[in-house]
């Protein structure tokens, strides 16, 4: 997808999801402007050896219908949110065949700055992304719910998005997706419900929000995934206190970004650290800037590697 496609599209704009900082320090919600957004894209992007793929770009027409294989379905989800005080929604992709019969594990999947619960879609397609993997064999039947991360009363994405209060509907959202988002989705739908079959993944504020409540919350999800994290992102220390317990309690920690992307010391620190302190993870360097290519194709990577 082009940075123009995007810029016309509802998906994230790309100067309102790049945010510029100091690096190796989270981002202040009052310090958050367009001008610092577009000043990050001139700082200077350092690579270490290590900063390599670990994977191939996703194969051609992954995000392309089959007509030859079984079709999930989108549907939207409304829940009540105390911490908003109104009536949400979600959208929820239903794997093809998907039964009440049968129980299912769930991806929660997090949009971008500028983006809602239809950016995914707009964006990467994961209800067609999993109807292919799902018919080759090569990723699980699951449930993806893709919910609207600026937990405001009004949480359209208009206007602004570096207003104070925008930026702090971020970091509530943590609350509601754990207190009346999963419960909502587990009292709907045919799904298990513990901590090894819950997965967080999410693209640049997504990305730095799936890090933020992934690692507070090992009691909860077991898989998390980051895309292009966001200046939102929490210095690492902060991020994992006890490595130990990280070690022993999430069973995939999937890091990404793009080496043309401005924002990638957020991820580098993080990786860094993890290294530091024996933990696991993957680390995913592509080709690309803070765009939908990498975060559809790390998508397609990380699906196939949770829930097994």
């Amino acid at each position: 997808m082009t940075l123009l496609k995007q810029l016309s599209s509802s998906a994230t704009l790309i100067l309102f999801a790049v945010w510029s900082t100091r690096a190796f320090s989270q981002e202040k919600p009052e310090e958050a402007s367009a001008e610092r957004a577009r000043a990050n894209f001139a700082r200077e992007i350092v690579l270490a050896p290590d900063d390599v793929r670990a994977f191939e770009d996703a194969p051609n027409g992954f995000m392309t219908p089959r007509a030859d294989v079984p079709h999930g379905k989108v549907e939207e989800l409304a829940y009540e949110s105390a911490v908003t005080g109104t009536r949400r929604k979600a959208n929820v992709y239903l794997p093809p065949g998907y039964s009440p019969k049968k129980k299912y594990p769930v991806l929660y999947l997090l949009h971008g700055i500028g983006g809602d619960e239809n950016e995914w879609l707009n964006l990467a397609a994961p209800n067609v992304v999993l109807d292919n993997l799902i018919a080759d064999g090569k990723a699980a039947a699951m449930i993806i719910v893709m919910p609207n991360g600026r937990a405001l009363p009004d949480d359209r994405a208009i206007g602004d998005p570096f207003t104070k209060e925008k930026v702090e509907g971020f970091s509530k959202f943590e609350r509601d997706l754990l207190d009346h988002l999963i419960p909502s989705v587990e009292a709907k739908y045919s799904t298990y419900t513990d901590r090894k079959h819950r997965a967080l993944a999410g693209l640049s504020m997504g990305g730095g929000q799936t890090l933020n409540f992934g690692f507070n919350n090992l009691d909860t999800f077991a898989w998390i995934g980051a895309f292009s994290s966001a200046p939102n992102t929490k210095p690492p220390a902060e991020l994992v206190p006890d490595p130990a317990a990280v070690r022993k309690q999430l069973k995939l920690i999937y890091l990404s970004c793009g080496n043309k992307d401005g924002l990638i010391n957020f991820s580098q620190d993080v990786h860094r650290y993890l290294n530091e302190h024996d933990v696991p993870h993957v680390w995913n360097v592509d080709d690309y800037g803070h765009v939908g290519e990498t975060w559809a194709s790390n998508l397609y990577h990380f699906v196939q590697r949770v829930f097994r």
